[in-house]
């Protein structure tokens, strides 16, 4: 049988073996097609940087320097190129074996796998050392110097790799700063008091092109906020003379002579006027003119708009100085009302005399679709047999009172069924049902002592919402929700949420015997289950900015804290009510939850898509007074698409706990008072919009009280690294810019429960597989 399927498969071993000799002929040279004259480039060897007196040179310089002779050779290695390749060139094999004249099989070999050798023409050392000059002198160290040297292959004359090095000369510092001083041009004199608090053009700084060029950028921006909106950076020259005095350099700036006059003119705002255009060409409506406190508002009819909305967005005030800023502002809030597919901002000079500069200002702005339907798919299989898809369908309407007021309804749904032969397959057919809706204003209908930032949009929400769950043979439970939510900004980057009213009302619907018998012999899970009111106040603190203009290192910070019942519980002391606290009846909830999550992330080589995003995550939550279980529904739980995808939702924890066999995913059991989550998470393109990522995830869920019905599951130093699952995978990811559609493969390497082998990698291969679908990153 082996001899007889060798034959039928010879095509195939035809294949592999042209590939194998292919690979071994080649092996004998990487540099057969050379011709006279040219060298294979091998990478650079060493890059020797020497200062004066061994000082240490800005992180930003040196990056510059690796930059400027970062030529990638033929099978580089990520992260380590230009020092270090792969031992196997494949695609240089490929492209000396193989004539490009090629055809059949051979010739897709060529057209797939062979690769142009990179010589040291192409890299052009004579231009890097030049480069590192150019560098080195914009930075202020002029005497510096730099060379090369080939480093040859002494078995093979025809490679050869670089050697680079550079001496670099003490710093030349700034002498003296020679100021405008025109006391008669107003433009003079603003510039010459930015000038002068410019940290940079002080005596002893490090003479630095770059820097030069940062303070032309930063003035020129400040006189484009005070009215000149025509000035550029260019209209700024500075001029360097060393030869006054030995290694300092005097530098001296004046105002271009080929600045034109609009340039030199404050302008003050006019008249302001915002036309709001239909989005049908057939029938553009009627235009109808309303006169606000910013300007005249052309809306063309029938399209529904309150009078008050873009007042509220403009920030231009008739009769002050022109502002860039203001632009800036008017066109974020415009967009953020999320109405409009088109706005144009045009500054329209009007009186260009020096006693009166104005500057009308026409905003236009096109009416998107009212309408947007969405749908999220995403779905989990583990290799356990347990498979479950599901589904987010979502309607809204951005305008529906004519005031961007915007109404979201949401309808969910997933499943989750085992798959595979046995008596026992449809035991865990479960599914969960939810209808969500959802009302936002575009303005904080909130006290004023709520400090917010005018330059963004805030928000109020108010939801009303409905979920049922169903775990067949064991409960079936509906919650129903309302509250209302205020989002504002403080600065650009420091968002809040309060939510200072949410209702949760949980009831058991449905409970089967034997769920019946465990929730006797569990009081602890049965208390979390029972039927109760859970009054909350939330605050969220989120923090998400670039550390740097490069967007090289960015962190995102969010905390939580959640409080349930105190104002109720306070409410019923007050008026005299003892024990229990109870609302229609029902009991009322009372803990206390906070949640903190910090990712960063890195991007690992400057101006590409690679990057390194890390996530830490931490929560704990106590009940008291009125209870003495948090709720199930508010308890926390891990596994998931977006949590360890080595392991499906709620499969896990609490610490080493393993549910017994007859109830295994039943999952209610496998929710936690104390979370930790660990996750690292490799990104980089592929090609065009596909993505790739390798992933590490760990972490679980421990109880803080102790449970002896559910042993291993309370949080102890002794057992806390065992009781940290851990999990890898790769994924990958369509990224289409307003949608990234993801796939990840999970893979188990560590179950807290254990299998009793004692083992730190105990989980079986065959069951160690978790695949998700789903939409969006995971953090």
């Amino acid at each position: 049988m082996k001899l007889k399927y060798i034959n039928r498969g010879g095509g195939l071993l035809h294949v592999a073996g042209a590939v194998l000799l292919l690979i071994l002929a080649g092996a004998c040279s990487t540099t057969s097609r050379l011709t006279e004259g040219e060298t294979l480039y091998t990478g650079v060897k060493k890059f020797d940087i020497v200062t004066t007196d061994n000082e240490k040179l800005p992180s930003e310089l040196l990056s510059n320097l690796k930059e400027a002779i970062d030529v990638a050779p033929n099978n580089a290695m990520p992260f380590m190129s230009p020092y270090m390749r792969y031992p196997f060139p494949l695609g240089l094999w490929v492209y000396n074996s193989i004539p490009d004249t090629a055809k059949g099989f051979k010739g897709w070999l060529y057209r797939n796998l062979a690769k142009d050798p990179v010589l040291i023409s192409d890299v052009r050392p004579e231009t890097r050392i030049m480069m590192l000059k150019d560098i080195l002198d914009n930075n202020g160290y002029f005497a510096s110097t730099a060379s090369y040297d080939l480093n040859y292959n002494k078995k093979n004359p025809k490679m050869a790799s670089i050697t680079y090095r550079v001496d670099v000369s003490r710093p030349y510092l700034i002498d003296s700063v020679q100021y405008i001083g025109n006391t008669s041009n107003p433009l003079a004199q603003f510039i010459d008091s930015l000038a002068r608090k410019s940290e940079y053009l002080k005596p002893g700084s490090v003479f630095c092109v770059d820097s030069l060029e940062a303070v032309r950028v930063r003035i020129a921006n400040r006189l484009r906020n005070r009215g000149y909106y025509y000035f550029r950076p260019e209209y700024i020259e500075f001029e360097a003379d060393s030869l006054m005095e030995a290694q300092r350099i005097a530098i001296r700036y004046n105002l271009a002579a080929n600045m034109p006059p609009l340039a030199s003119l404050a302008y003050h705002t006019g008249n302001v006027t915002t036309i709001l255009k239909r989005r049908s060409k057939r029938n553009p409506g009627t235009p109808d003119t309303l006169d606000t406190s910013k300007g005249d508002v052309i809306v063309y009819r029938p399209q529904r708009l309150r009078k008050n909305l873009i007042p509220s967005c403009i920030t231009f005030r008739k009769g002050r100085l022109f502002s860039v800023n203001n632009m800036d502002r008017t066109q974020s809030r415009l967009s953020r009302l999320g109405i409009f597919n088109n706005i144009q901002i045009q500054p329209i000079p009007v009186d260009t005399t020096k006693a009166n500069p104005t500057m009308d200002v026409r905003i236009t702005c096109q009416y998107d679709r009212p309408m947007e339907a969405s749908i999220e798919v995403n779905a989990t299989s583990k290799s356990n047999s347990y498979i479950g898809p599901g589904v987010i369908l979502g309607l809204t309407h951005n305008n529906i009172f004519g005031g961007a007021e915007k109404l979201n309804v949401q309808l969910t749904g997933s499943y989750e069924w085992q798959t595979g032969k046995g008596s026992n397959r449809s035991l865990f057919n479960s599914y969960e049902f939810g209808l969500n809706a959802s009302l936002a204003f575009p303005r904080l209908l909130a006290p004023e002592w709520i400090r917010r930032r005018n330059a963004q949009l805030n928000w109020t929400t108010i939801s009303l919402g409905a979920d049922l769950l169903n775990r067949p043979h064991y409960f079936k439970m509906a919650q129903f929700n309302t509250g209302i939510t205020y989002e504002w900004n403080t600065t650009r980057n420091v968002m809040h949420q309060l939510t200072p009213f949410k209702l949760t009302y949980t009831k058991l619907i449905h409970t089967t015997p034997d769920f019946d018998s465990v929730m006797m012999a569990n009081p602890a899970v049965a208390l979390s289950f029972q039927s109760q009111f859970i009054p909350q106040l939330s605050y969220t603190y989120t923090l998400d900015k670039f550390l740097e203009r490069e967007r090289i290192n960015g962190i995102n910070f969010t905390a939580t804290l959640t409080e349930a019942g105190n104002i109720f519980n306070g409410i019923y002391r007050l008026c005299g009510v003892k024990g229990e606290k109870k609302l229609f009846g029902t009991p009322l909830s009372q803990f206390i939850k906070g949640q903190a999550q910090l990712v960063y992330s890195r991007r690992l080589v400057r101006g590409s898509d690679q990057w390194l995003v890390n996530r830490v995550l931490i929560g704990a939550e106590h009940a008291y007074g009125n209870s003495r279980e948090v709720p199930y529904a508010e308890q926390f739980y891990i596994g998931g698409a977006n949590s360890i995808r080595a392991f499906t939702v709620r499969s896990i924890g609490p610490g080493s706990y393993r549910p017994p066999y007859n109830l295994a995913n039943g999952y209610f059991d496998q929710t936690g008072t104390f979370k930790i989550e660990l996750n690292s998470e490799y990104r980089f393109p592929i090609v065009s919009i596909l993505h790739g990522a390798a992933f590490v995830d760990a972490g679980n869920i421990w109880l803080l009280k102790n449970d002896p019905y559910r042993p291993g599951g309370q949080l102890q130093a002794k057992t806390f690294l065992r009781d940290i699952a851990l999990g890898t995978g790769v994924g990958l990811r369509v990224d289409i810019g307003m949608l990234v559609l993801r796939g990840d493969l999970g893979y188990g390497l560590h179950d807290p429960a254990g299998n009793g082998t004692g083992h730190y990698f105990n989980i079986a291969f065959k069951k160690a597989f978790a695949f998700h679908l789903a939409i969006g990153y995971p953090f």
